[in-house]
């Protein structure tokens, strides 16, 4: 029988998957690595279960003990694993640019999470560095993990993640493509690949707002590159001591916006739902093609799983909000639909014509226009709520179910402000185009707009 013991035994061995789609324009195979296979959904349960391991051999964790660390969520669930099948204790320290989603995840397993401010300097007294060290020397019987510093981070990488790289490529492999974070997962992995073949590109992927790309191109680290950025779980504002930056053969930088928007495509035409960093590694990739040959075998490490981004980057408000997403607005809704004309009705025409209009064009709202000015509507909801008022009421005229003028609105107006303008007592609003055309908007207008990307 094959049973393992515990969770912690299913740490590894994630797939290697080819990228199709979207990679299609480039000349050679790209492969991803997809740590989310891993039980906590991302690549950071295998650098947590080491550092545990290390700690306990080295006499630093006690049974019973506290583990500390400030993470960004994925190596807080590592940890969190371990602890629940060892037997510890976990507090964390994060910051506020993290999704709600991994805080909550994070408590789900017992962890306790203590939130801290993002645009402070490291060593500020409220940082989540300062403040998990601060907790450390507090708490008796705690160790602080430091998955920044702690060298069984890339230990992790070069005894699983590299093998299992070269194994699944048949050393094949010409590029490995990483987002660059503690410096443990490509540093690790790269030493381990460089051994094998010196010849092996290593790509680095950073964000705009870290400085990492400079102190590799510089040696030096600069705090005006510091700024504040959206991408997730990767970028520093500091240089760790994981980097092995001789191992590294160039460091690519990728925007926030460009970022989100690829891991949007990543679910969507690839199948593979990951989280930020997956994008922006891919990004990082399609902005390095050109130096890309037809032989190369290129492996991208995609990090996380999408479920801890459904808030943010997965949310088409948030998306919009920070400009990643056009807005949509009238004008989007009007071209979508095509050169549909809009049917009206005039005052002197009776509720049977009104009701013929319905049924032939399958519409529950009508313009009530007299010389191009709206002066009235007539609804679906409001014929059927005085139908058993008028027994003769299909033989009126319009103006005996008359309702008020649906509003007139902008061209331009966003799509999300409609929401408030359509309702049970308006159930649609008109816009003049640039050539002077009425149209119609209506709640199934606003659905469909709003369910496209």
């Amino acid at each position: 029988m094959d049973i393992k013991n515990n969770i912690l035994e299913t740490i590894g061995n994630t797939p290697l998957i080819r990228l199709n789609k979207i990679t299609r324009g480039l000349p050679c195979l790209v492969t991803a690595k997809v740590e989310y296979f891993n039980p906590g959904n991302s690549i950071k349960d295998r650098m947590a279960l080491k550092m545990i391991e290390v700690a306990e051999k080295e006499g630093k964790l006690k049974p019973g003990g506290t583990i500390i660390e400030c993470t960004s969520g994925n190596t807080g669930m590592g940890l969190a694993l371990a602890a629940i099948v060892k037997g510890y204790r976990c507090i964390f320290t994060s910051t506020d640019k993290q999704s709600k989603e991994k805080f909550d995840i994070l408590k789900a397993v017992g962890a306790e999470v203590i939130v801290c401010p993002t645009n402070v300097e490291p060593d500020d007294p409220r940082s989540y560095y300062s403040v998990a060290k601060r907790l450390a020397k507090e708490i008796p019987n705690a160790f602080l993990c430091n998955q920044y510093d702690n060298l069984a981070n890339r230990v992790a990488h070069y005894e699983t993640t590299g093998p299992e790289i070269w194994k699944q490529t048949d050393g094949k492999i010409t590029h490995l493509v990483c987002t660059a974070g503690t410096g443990g997962t490509i540093t690790g992995t790269a030493q381990y690949l460089k051994e094998k073949n010196p010849d092996i590109k290593i790509w680095a992927i950073d964000a705009y707002g870290s400085l990492l790309t400079k102190y590799f191109q510089t040696g030096e680290v600069d705090m005006k590159e510091v700024h504040p950025y959206l991408s997730e779980g990767f970028g520093e504002d500091f240089v760790p001591a994981n980097f092995d930056m001789t191992v590294i053969d160039h460091f690519e930088q990728v925007t926030d916006k460009d970022g989100a928007l690829m891991t949007r495509r990543l679910a969507k035409e690839e199948g593979l739902f990951c989280g930020y960093s997956a994008g922006s590694c891919l990004q990082g990739l399609l902005q390095l093609k050109d130096s890309l040959r037809k032989d190369d075998l290129v492996v991208c490490i995609l990090h996380d799983h999408g479920s801890r981004y459904v808030g943010k980057v997965y949310n088409d408000q948030w998306m919009r909000e920070r400009g990643f997403l056009e807005v949509k607005t009238i004008k989007d809704i009007i071209s979508n639909r095509g050169n549909r004309p809009l049917v009206t009705l005039n005052p002197g025409q009776t509720v049977a014509e009104a009701f013929e209009l319905m049924k032939k064009f399958d519409i529950e709202n009508i313009p009530v226009i007299k010389d191009g000015v709206p002066e009235g509507s007539v609804s679906e909801n409001g014929m059927f709520s005085k139908m058993f008022g008028y027994p003769d009421m299909i033989n009126q005229p319009i103006s005996a179910i008359l309702e008020p003028a649906y509003p007139l609105v902008p061209i331009d107006t966003p799509v999300e402000r409609l929401g408030k303008l359509i309702n049970k007592d308006n159930g649609a609003v008109l816009s003049r185009s640039e050539t002077g055309d009425l149209h119609i908007i209506t709640k199934y207008d606003i659905i469909q707009s709003l369910t496209l990307y």
